[in-house]
């Protein structure tokens, strides 16, 4: 029998179980996981929010897999089947793979060949020959001919008996277990293309003829050999390493039929049966199972793909909400375009919009002065500190117009920054950039999400459908269920470790904290609006819906400054403050005294304030906040500074030594604009003087990095990067010659917001 689930948790997490059953209970009760890791640390002994999800995953796959076990054995129970030794094997069963093997021969399926021959009575026929093959088949199988049955002849017998074996041989779970096993480590995914797909599947011509081991398969290139094939370009099979011999030297016998064979004792000693049964083995292997396995294994390859994908965005996503914020600064969005001229919004330091309008500084008006003095009347008008310019088309050409304007008014100590305007346009044309500006142009709304995102990334990034944001591998190829599970796990993280300002959050930002949704966010802003500033926490139980345990959730996440108590713009929970009054009472001190004085604080025992309900870690965190309260766990704001002169491709030369921002972080390396509207590809392998497992290791994104540049090919739109200085260059490519496949980069204005960069570099990264 299997240990009880929190048993199972805890060894696979390497977790006490009392850690495990505490965190399931906080779980079931609706506590978020934000919560738990953060307030609930007593309970769970300190378990991260990382260790946490992982738990609430697993928690969620083996309740389901106790769910169909109920299932699988009533099934069998109600057709009398279920012996004491198949209860005792389903009761085994870890996963859900081994489930549905012992459950195979039980399942209710359509009328089978072997279920229509055990009709006509030629089950002891097939059971005679597996038993003794010293028996001769044709003798055998004419005492079963019976044209009433619908058996002809001998040799309707023999099919009908062989039907039989090739079920039975095929649902046998343990041998279908060694033999997923065997094709899992000896496997090989060979890929062809489809005839007639050359031309129009150019982009996977690296997979025409390709093949790599099943188990070493990294994420990407699964994800884009099953793109060759979803798209009709490849034709992909599982393949043993016998079966992709030369001809010539000859083909060795099928490992998988040997093993098949050998499960079921059967081996040519020459009897009269031993042909007969060898040859339905063949059959086994080649009808039923291999096709059957080798959907399986994709499946399976698949899904663990997705899996990876999934995570990489995630990754990449948490780095762009928590990158640095520039802080509250007045802001100019510059949203640049050529023919529809560039969009203008000036927001205040809290977001506030103030004035927009469209200059047309390239072509075809070229009206370079008139721009000039329009940024500058609205860089006076309202006090603007900053400059925040979208990196789409035309971003250098309007980076060179921000750099003039701040040559022209250098008592105005502007800055500019280009900020990545991945999902504005999708905030734009949203239905609650609507309701924020319903009055405005939609191409206007876009300037100023850049103007806020450079404000505060996370606040503004929270409005946008995360996986539309587009910073992940073949977004569109996994299932997009679980890719919004994922990463709204990471949005919630990311916002609660922030946290919110009550009274200037927007309803977006307000919905991803501990315990709120939609509604009630809604409901916070209505009573905001109509009410005022939250003057406390403890006001929020006045919103309407918001209860007790919403409240308890919520709270510490939710932050007001100036409010009545000072501790309100803390991450201290107030269900804590009487800890805090107790301190006070010994130091004598008053909360305001309190806050900030690392003197005093220090110098506190945090034993000394401990009880039944608040352990040593919840204490040690209340004084750490005490002593830096409201303290932003994102980094310093800084920009990069893209090279005078380098504006497009063929500007770049291998050799020149740039400054960039990573935009993307792949398993095969990390993407980094330079500023040429083209990311540039830093390999895995060129991200340092020493192995990489994990480009993650070295970079993430939003990074400021120092690049060479090893490779440009102008007529593929591609850049290979290096961060190891002393890496040789390679001659410029102006014609199709291949660039090595490890340090290729292709354009991000070609590609789709989902993965883009990715797929486009998966076929150049065939062999990695």
């Amino acid at each position: 029998m299997l240990p009880r689930i929190e048993q199972r948790i805890a060894q696979e997490l390497g977790a006490h179980l009392d850690q495990i059953v505490a965190a399931v209970q906080l779980l079931d009760e609706g506590a978020t996981v934000p919560f738990i890791a953060r307030y609930r640390k007593e309970a769970t002994q300190g378990l991260d929010d990382t260790q946490l999800r992982n738990l609430e995953e697993r928690l969620t796959y083996l309740r389901e897999l106790e769910t169909r076990r109920a299932a699988v054995l009533a099934s069998i129970d109600e057709q009398g089947k279920l012996t004491a030794e198949l209860h005792t094997e389903i009761d085994n069963a870890d996963t859900k793979q081994r489930l549905e093997d012992l459950y195979l021969p039980y399942k209710q399926k359509r009328r089978t060949k072997a279920q229509i021959a055990r009709e006509a009575g030629l089950e002891p026929l097939a059971m005679a020959l597996l038993a003794d093959p010293s028996l001769t088949p044709e003798t055998e199988a004419d005492k079963y001919v019976a044209d009433a049955l619908g058996v002809a002849d001998a040799k309707a017998a023999l099919d009908g008996a062989r039907q039989i074996l090739m079920e039975k041989f095929a649902e046998a779970a343990e041998l279908l277990g060694r033999l997923r096993g065997h094709l899992q480590d000896y496997g090989v995914m060979v890929s062809t293309v489809q005839d007639g797909k050359e031309d129009e599947g150019q982009k996977f011509r690296d997979y025409f003829a390709y093949s790599e081991p099943l188990k070493a398969l990294p994420s990407h290139r699964a994800l884009a050999l099953f793109r060759g094939r979803n798209e009709g370009v490849l034709r992909l099979e599982l393949k043993l390493p016998e079966d992709l011999q030369d001809a010539a030297t000859g083909k060795s016998a099928n490992t998988c039929e040997g093993m098949i064979a050998s499960h079921w004792g059967i081996r040519d000693s020459g009897r009269p049966a031993d042909r007969w049964l060898a040859d339905t083995i063949r059959w086994t292997w080649r009808i039923k199972l291999s096709l059957h396995l080798e959907l399986e294994l994709f499946n399976a390859l698949f899904e663990k793909a997705e899996a990876e994908a999934i995570r990489v965005f995630g990754a990449n996503l948490k780095d762009l909400l928590l990158a640095a914020p520039a802080g509250p600064k007045a802001v100019i969005g510059l949203d640049p375009g050529i023919r529809t001229g560039v969009k203008v919004a000036v927001v205040d330091r809290t977001g506030k919009l103030l004035d927009t309008a469209t200059i047309y500084p390239h072509e075809p008006r070229n009206d370079w002065q008139g721009s000039l003095h329009t940024l500058a009347a609205l860089a006076k008008k309202h006090g603007v500190e900053l400059i925040a310019i979208g990196n789409g088309t035309a971003s250098r050409e309007t980076d060179r117009l921000a750099a003039e304007l701040i040559q022209h008014l250098p008592e105005a100590k502007l800055a500019k920054v280009v900020v990545s305007e991945a999902g504005a346009s999708v905030y734009s044309a949203s239905a609650f950039a609507a309701r924020e500006f319903p009055q405005l142009d939609v191409s206007l709304r876009g300037a100023v999400s850049i103007a806020r995102r450079l404000q505060d990334p996370l606040a503004e990034l929270v409005k946008i459908e995360p996986k539309a944001i587009g910073v992940g591998q073949y977004q569109h190829d996994v299932s997009q269920t679980r890719l919004a599970h994922g990463l709204d796990a990471t949005v919630e993280d990311c916002v609660n470790a922030v946290g919110v300002d009550l009274n200037t959050a927007s309803a977006p930002l307000l919905a991803r904290v501990s315990g709120l949704n939609a509604n009630l966010a809604a409901n916070i802003v209505a009573w905001r609006d109509e009410h005022g500033a939250f003057p406390n926490r403890e006001t929020l139980k006045a919103v309407p819906r918001l209860g007790a345990k919403t409240f308890e959730q919520a709270a510490g996440f939710l932050r007001i400054q100036g409010g009545d108590n000072p501790l309100d713009a803390s991450s201290v929970h107030p269900e804590a403050y009487p800890v805090i009054e107790r301190i006070l009472a010994e130091t004598k001190t008053t909360v305001k005294g309190l806050i900030g004085n690392s003197d005093v604080l220090r110098r506190l025992d945090a034993r000394r304030y401990t009880d039944t309900r608040f352990g040593l870690p919840t204490v040690q965190d209340i004084l750490q906040e005490l002593e830096k309260p409201g303290r932003d766990p994102r980094p310093e704001f800084k920009t990069a500074t893209f090279k005078e002169g380098i504006e497009s491709l063929k500007d770049l030369q291998p050799g020149m030594m740039l400054e960039g921002v990573v935009t993307n972080v792949a398993n095969f390396g990390a993407f980094v604009d330079i500023g040429v509207h083209q990311d540039g590809l830093v390999h895995v392998s060129a991200l340092a003087n020493r192995f990489v497992k994990d480009p993650r290791e070295v970079v993430k994104a939003g990074d400021i990095v120092r690049v060479k540049v090893l490779e440009v090919d102008l007529s593929r739109k591609r850049i290979a990067l290096t961060m190891r200085m002393s890496d040789e260059v390679q001659p410029r490519q102006t014609g199709q010659e291949r660039i090595p496949p490890r340090a290729l980069a292709r354009s991000r204005q070609t590609e789709s917001a989902g993965g883009s960069m990715a797929d486009a570099l998966a076929k150049a990264l065939a062999r990695g």
